[in-house]
């Protein structure tokens, strides 16, 4: 053989990896030694831990700041003055409204009312203080019922548990719906039976109503801004219905049944939505989020608690996306220190949209209002939280009238003299440690 036939013989085919060295075959297992072992006890013990501290972190902060703010004490100075208007009224068909933004003008008001009743006085309150106030209304209502009047009376057990009992003692002639904080139907179905009755309400003689964000006590009459509205005419009825319907629900075998009277009167422009949580309905939320859908020119809101659901922070910011001038007034420090926390939380998106947010300054501002287009407004009981709009008693009028929605916005454009307004810039300076804590707090929004 030639060197060139040996050059060119082909080598002979090999299996693949023929001459590789093959490591030695392991001994198998069997199949219980390579199964994973999890030691579920342990896994649970974990789990249960991690859900309790996400659970106990926002309210343990929630505590913290609650005891923080106490310490700190006085949250407004004593002797602070903020804007007022003497009561304004304009006339709806063949009704006339009133806005107060003055407790002790309201409270005058409706003492007079209470004091010339005649028939029957409905009186419903959340907070009703036994302070020098308190029982100046306290012994109107008596007096009335002793010279003939049929009084009825309801008060919310749970927001006047500091208040003594025995200042809730009346005679045997005025009717007190006392509305508890714990009742059988709250263990059966919690959500549907656990609101509280955040109304306020005073019918007198079906012919003058009062309706608004104002409770009963020395502190409200003077050193806080909030906003009431009287009723005089057909539309009274709107109240005095809501109080009738609440009252016949509630009250106890020994109270008497308020008579349902009906109404021939069918005014469009003025009427009252009410909250009914063990019904399940709740028209207040729908009421706003319809009038901001509408809105083409402007929306401003007063609030004193504002922590919009996903629905109501969307249509707020759609309006600013179109061109609507969106404001937002509220308290730079309200009376519930972990309401406001939970609210900052939307600042941030609120400011980035397009809403311009403004702070009350040196005082409660307790309003729960707004007005839109010059042409639509509300007054009522109702904070733009969920605590209100999907879990308490509350009641609004929505009121379709440009007289009623000029002396709103003339309140309005009175209140920011005595605000400043948050900008994007400053929020975003804002510290870490509050951006943590805007965090950690973020849970809790459900719940208010």
């Amino acid at each position: 053989m030639t060197a060139r036939e040996r050059v060119n013989r082909r080598a002979p085919r090999r299996a693949p990896g023929y001459g590789e060295r093959v490591p030695p075959r392991l001994p198998r297992l069997p199949r219980s030694a390579v199964r994973v072992q999890v030691d579920w006890p342990t896994v649970r013990r974990f789990a249960r831990r991690a859900a309790a501290a996400a659970a106990v972190t926002p309210l343990a902060t929630a505590a913290g700041l609650m005891v923080l703010d106490k310490v700190r004490g006085q949250r407004y100075p004593l002797d602070k003055r903020f804007p007022t208007a003497p009561p304004a009224t304009s006339r709806i068909g063949e009704n006339t409204t009133t806005v107060y933004t003055y407790g002790d003008d309201l409270y005058q008001d409706m003492l007079a009312a209470i004091r010339t009743a005649r028939k029957q006085i409905l009186l419903e309150t959340y907070i009703w203080k036994g302070d020098e106030v308190g029982a100046e209304f306290k012994q109107a209502v008596v007096e009335a019922a002793e010279r003939g009047v049929d009084v009825y009376l309801v008060y919310d057990t749970f927001a006047n548990l500091v208040v003594p009992r025995s200042f809730y003692d009346f005679p045997p002639a005025v009717h007190v719906l006392a509305f508890p904080v714990f009742r059988p139907q709250v263990v059966v179905s919690a959500v549907r039976h656990s609101g509280r009755d955040h109304r306020k309400i005073l019918v007198v003689d079906d012919e003058v109503a009062f309706v608004g964000g104002y409770n009963i006590g020395s502190l409200y009459a003077t050193r806080w801004r909030d906003t009431h509205l009287r009723v005089t005419g057909p539309s009274v009825w709107e109240l005095r219905n809501a109080f009738v319907d609440f009252w016949n629900r509630w009250r106890t075998d020994d109270l008497p049944i308020l008579q349902d009277v009906g109404s021939p009167h069918w005014l469009p422009h003025l009427r009252a939505a009410r909250n009914a949580p063990s019904e399940l309905v709740f028209p207040i939320r729908g009421l706003y989020l319809d009038a901001i859908d509408r809105a083409c020119s402007h929306v401003y809101i007063t609030q004193a608690y504002f922590i919009p659901d996903r629905d109501i922070l969307t249509a707020l910011l759609n309006a600013a996306a179109r061109g609507v001038d969106v404001r937002v007034l509220v308290p730079e420090r309200s009376n519930h220190v972990v309401a406001d926390w939970l609210a900052r939380g939307h600042y941030a998106t609120l400011l980035r949209g397009g809403v311009r947010i403004f702070l009350y300054q040196g005082a409660m501002i307790h309003a729960k209002t707004a007005t839109i287009d010059g042409a639509w407004s509300t007054v009522g009981t109702a904070n733009i939280d969920r605590l209100s709009l999907t879990g308490n008693y509350e009641i609004n009028l929505e009121i379709v009238d440009d007289g009623v929605a000029a002396r709103l916005e003339d309140t309005f454009r009175m209140d920011l003299t005595n605000a400043r307004e948050l900008t994007l810039d400053e929020w975003e300076r804002r510290p870490a440690l509050k951006k943590l804590a805007e965090l950690v707090l973020s849970p809790l929004r459900p719940l208010l």
